[in-house]
């Protein structure tokens, strides 16, 4: 056997094969999940309201999960049960976040809430909110809620990017801009939008 056949034949056999059956079934299975706790212009699940529909769902695929922090860090690892193959993800926590209300402890805690939620929602492929401007859906109170139109010079900005993302979590949190002043100039993605809102102190 050739070197390049040996090495592709042991990068095939070291793939978590058996935790990429049970994960694709366990996707197969799991449902929308949508509780509607409100936040700033969208409704999601909770944590305690995700659990209480995957937990069975992991059990029945013998899979599992833990998040840990590693310093600034929080690592996501998904398990297969019986052949202890896992995937792993690192999510970087914002830093230096001032809250109206909360000391740094509590803003810490919700920080690490929040990312946890995302980061478990993202390794497992589930779906936990929605948006409910984009989609021009009503919010359930008494105050009808006007759906966000677009115009075509919004809908002409560049994305931004992931090293344009850092800078504007640094310069949010230093209060030098704003988020109105970051749409303004860029087309978030909804997870930076929120993550972005967690910092400016919108849920």
């Amino acid at each position: 056997m050739k070197d390049t056949e040996r090495e592709a034949y042991e990068y095939a056999n070291a793939m978590p094969r058996n935790l990429f059956k049970a994960l694709a079934e366990f996707q197969q299975e799991v449902p929308t999940i949508h509780k509607g706790t409100k936040g700033y212009g969208y409704t999601y699940a909770d944590l305690p309201a995700i659990f209480e529909v995957i937990n069975p769902l992991l059990k029945k695929h013998g899979l599992g999960f833990t998040q840990l922090m590693q310093g600034n860090n929080l690592e996501t690892i998904i398990f297969h049960c019986e052949s202890g193959e896992r995937l792993t993800s690192l999510a970087e926590l914002p830093q230096g976040i001032e809250l109206k209300g909360m000391n740094a402890f509590q803003v810490a805690g919700s920080s690490i809430t929040y990312f946890r939620r995302y980061a478990l929602s993202s390794a497992l492929g589930l779906v936990t909110d929605k948006d409910t401007d984009a989609g021009g859906e009503k919010v359930s109170n008494n105050e009808s809620k006007t759906p966000v139109k677009r115009t075509d010079e919004q809908m002409m900005l560049p994305p931004l990017t992931d090293s344009g993302f850092v800078k504007a979590q640094e310069a949010l949190s230093n209060k030098t801009v704003t988020l109105e002043q970051i749409k303004n100039k860029y087309v978030l993605s909804t997870v930076q939008e929120k993550s972005l809102m967690l910092i400016a102190g919108l849920k």
